[in-house]
């Protein structure tokens, strides 16, 4: 696959962009706002919101597209999905 280590020294998070990035949205979309319970509690938020984040929320570098590709959904009474309790919401389209 051609994958190479790449070593960024202790405690700089500036020497990796990426997932810099991807915590800090973490951080504001989702850590900022609720509560943990425990640990298997803050893995159940965790594990909601990395579903949110592939298959709902738009991403800017992928021309507001999700990672996981949506169909259109052209016709039909909007309503709302709500993730993670309701602080975020996906809005899909029910035929009829």
């Amino acid at each position: 696959m051609g994958i190479k280590e790449l070593v960024s020294a202790p405690r700089s998070p500036w020497q990796n962009g990426y997932v810099e990035r991807v915590i800090g949205s973490i951080r504001r979309d989702c850590l900022d706002h609720v509560i943990a319970f425990g640990e298997n509690h803050l893995r159940e938020i965790l594990k909601e919101y990395v579903e949110y984040y592939n298959t709902s929320r738009t991403h800017l570098g992928l021309e507001g597209d999700c990672p996981e590709t949506r169909n259109v959904e052209p016709e039909g009474r909007v309503y709302a999905v709500p993730w993670l309790g309701g602080l975020h919401h996906t809005y899909r389209r029910h035929a009829g």
